[in-house]
C-alpha cells in the first residue's frame, strides 16, 4: 500500500518512522516550506523534512495547498492513502484523492478539544485523562468519523511539553494500527457526537498572562499547560517573567496582603493566590536563560511586600 505522509513538527516524526519501520511504502512526504529564522535569516527545514531527507523520500513543500501543480503531483503518485499528522487544513480536492481516503491524527479524545491546541487546553483545564484520535477527513475541521482512539492518564504535574512527547509516541502506535485496519478492510468509522464537542483554539501571547486572582489549582494548571511554549508570564518592575513550573502549597501565605504577593523563603519563591499559595520552581526573566527559582534568586532581589502585577 502506497502512502503519502503529511506533517511538519516533531510531533509527526514517530508516526512517519513507525510506518517506515513496518515496511510501508512512503510515496512522498508533504511538509511546510523552508523558513528563514534567527538574526542571520538562516534557512531551516521542518523536522519532518529533515527526516524525509535522511530517509531519501520524495518531498513536496507547497506554499498553497490549492496550487494545481501540487494537486497534479499528488494525483500522479497514485497513493492509496494519505496520512496526516500535525499539518495544515486540507481542501477537499486534496484529501479526496486517494482510493482508501485520508485520515488525521489528533492529540485529544475527539470530539473533545477540536482545534489547534488540544494538549495545552487539556492541561489548562486540569484533565486527568486524554489521548489521541485518528479520523477520516471531512470539510469541517476535526469533525470526521472516528477510526481509533487511544487513552492515557495525565499526571497532575505534567507539562505540555512532557505530554506532547507521550502523545507523539502513543499517536504513532495508533497511526500504525489505523493503517493496518484500513489495509485489511476492518475499519468501522464512528461519527463524532457533535453535542459533546469542545474547542481548543490557538493560544496567543496575550492569552498567557497569569491572573493571580485565580485559585492555586487554576494557576498551576495554567502554567503547566503553557510550558514550555508559549509559556505563562507575569510582570514585575515592568519586566516580563516567564514561569515554567510550579508546585501547589497547602495553606495561605502568612504575609499575603493580596493575590500575587511575593515571599522569598530560604531560596524558595512563593506567591499568594486567591485561595492559597504557589511555589515557583522554574522561571525566566526576559533576555535571560531559563533557571530554577534558587538560581534566579541569587541574582534577582525581591523586596519585602512586593507582588506580581495584575493584568
Amino acid at each position: 500500500m502506497k502512502i503519502v505522509f503529511m506533517g511538519t513538527p516533531e510531533f509527526a516524526l514517530p508516526s512517519l518512522n513507525i510506518l517506515a519501520a513496518n515496511g510501508y511504502a512512503i510515496a512522498a512526504v508533504v511538509t511546510a516550506p523552508d523558513r528563514e529564522r534567527g538574526r542571520g535569516l538562516h534557512v531551516t527545514f521542518t523536522p519532518v523534512k529533515q527526516a524525509a531527507l535522511d530517509a531519501g523520500y520524495s518531498i513536496l513543500q507547497p506554499s498553497s495547498l490549492k496550487d494545481p501543480v501540487f494537486t497534479s503531483a499528488l494525483r500522479d503518485l497514485e497513493a492509496d492513502l494519505f496520512v496526516i499528522v500535525a499539518f495544515r487544513i486540507l481542501p477537499r480536492e486534496i484529501y479526496s484523492l486517494p482510493a482508501k481516503g485520508s485520515f488525521n491524527l489528533h492529540a485529544s479524545l475527539l470530539p473533545r478539544y477540536r482545534g489547534a491546541a488540544p494538549i495545552n487546553w487539556a492541561l489548562i483545564n486540569g484533565d486527568r485523562e486524554t489521548g489521541v484520535t485518528t479520523f477520516f477527513l471531512q470539510e469541517r475541521v476535526d469533525t470526521g468519523s472516528i477510526i481509533l482512539q487511544s487513552r492515557c492518564a495525565v499526571d497532575e504535574d505534567a507539562t505540555a511539553g512532557e505530554l506532547h512527547d507521550r502523545l507523539a509516541i502513543l499517536g504513532a502506535d495508533t497511526v500504525l494500527r489505523t493503517v493496518q485496519m484500513i489495509e485489511s478492510g476492518t475499519v468501522h468509522p464512528v461519527p463524532q457526537p457533535n453535542d459533546a464537542a469542545t474547542a481548543a483554539p490557538k493560544i496567543f501571547r496575550e492569552d498567557c498572562r497569569i491572573g493571580w486572582n485565580r485559585s492555586t489549582e487554576q494557576i498551576h494548571n495554567f502554567v503547566r499547560g503553557l510550558s514550555p511554549h508559549p509559556a505563562a508570564w507575569t510582570i514585575h518592575r515592568e519586566r516580563v517573567i516567564k514561569i515554567y513550573r510550579t508546585r501547589r502549597l497547602p495553606g495561605v501565605c502568612a504575609d499575603a496582603r493580596q493575590e500575587g504577593h511575593i515571599t522569598v523563603d530560604n531560596g524558595r519563591l512563593i506567591v499568594a493566590t486567591a485561595d492559597g499559595t504557589l511555589e515557583i520552581l522554574e522561571l525566566q526573566q526576559e533576555g535571560k536563560r531559563r533557571m530554577t527559582a534558587e538560581e534566579f534568586l541569587r541574582g534577582y532581589v525581591f523586596n519585602r511586600g512586593e507582588w506580581f502585577e495584575e493584568p
